[in-house]
């Protein structure tokens, strides 16, 4: 199976302009993402998809591989869309794993789980979790959650902790139900990736903002693997700082 993976980037982010070549330890946010992913096993391409000529010729000074797309996609799976477009010549890629700019923490075996769950045929979308392990996660609505079936297939995702322990008190949820939250990482065989690019969002994707729940509302399954590895995002500057405090 040949995947590609493909990196969104975007310049003009609203609660953090620039965000992909802000520095972490003398190197850009993009870079210490793209050099991650560059490790993982079994990928055959590594490309950064972005809107803007500064993240584009940042991309190539440092070696790397870029492509411009159109500045008008509204989310990263449009974005990675168009990318697989452009790089299905002379290469047509089986799958495609849209690795999220914001994380520069993300695992090369993260992305090797990803492209693991791809190898089956029954599995046309996945992604990966992790068990949440503080109330502070739970309860926090920038936090994503899924719930799955016995065999791993996403049933539901949300910013609510769910499911609701009726009787408990909320600080004592995690002693009586598992909860996991949504990694930013998902696998596509390549043509879903086209047909789920095109799909009009959903009510219930426009209500908590999850595009993924367009996806299941049309009946396509997410196969969701497990992971151990924390992978932060950053999604504003208080967040960066944050993390260079902790480096």
């Amino acid at each position: 199976m040949q995947i590609a993976a493909i990196i969104p980037a975007r310049y003009a982010s609203t609660r953090f302009p620039g965000k992909p070549l802000v520095e972490i330890g003398g190197k850009s946010m993009v870079m210490h993402v793209y050099e991650r992913v560059k490790q993982a096993q079994g990928i055959a391409k590594v490309v950064v998809a972005t809107d803007d000529e500064r993240i584009l010729n940042h991309i190539k000074e440092k070696g790397g591989e870029a492509v411009m797309t159109s500045p008008h996609h509204p989310s990263g799976t449009q974005r990675c869309a168009e990318a697989a477009n452009l790089l299905s010549h002379p290469i047509i890629f089986d799958a495609i794993i849209n690795v999220q700019g914001d994380e520069p923490f993300i695992e090369p075996q993260q992305v090797e789980a990803v492209a693991q769950l791809l190898t089956s045929s029954e599995v046309l979308i996945a992604s990966l979790m992790k068990k949440i392990d503080s109330a502070s996660e739970l309860f926090n609505p920038n936090i994503v959650k899924v719930v799955t079936d016995s065999k791993g297939w996403a049933l539901y995702f949300t910013r609510q902790a769910i499911p609701f322990v009726r009787d408990k008190e909320f600080d004592n949820w995690l002693m009586h139900a598992q909860y996991f939250k949504h990694m930013g990482i998902y696998g596509y065989k390549t043509f879903i990736l086209q047909n789920i690019a095109r799909l009009e969002s959903s009510p219930l994707s426009e209500s908590e903002s999850l595009e993924q729940l367009t996806w299941l509302h049309y009946g396509y399954k997410i196969k969701m693997g497990v992971t151990h590895h924390e992978s932060i995002a950053i999604d504003t500057p208080e967040d960066l700082l944050k993390i260079i405090n902790k480096l």
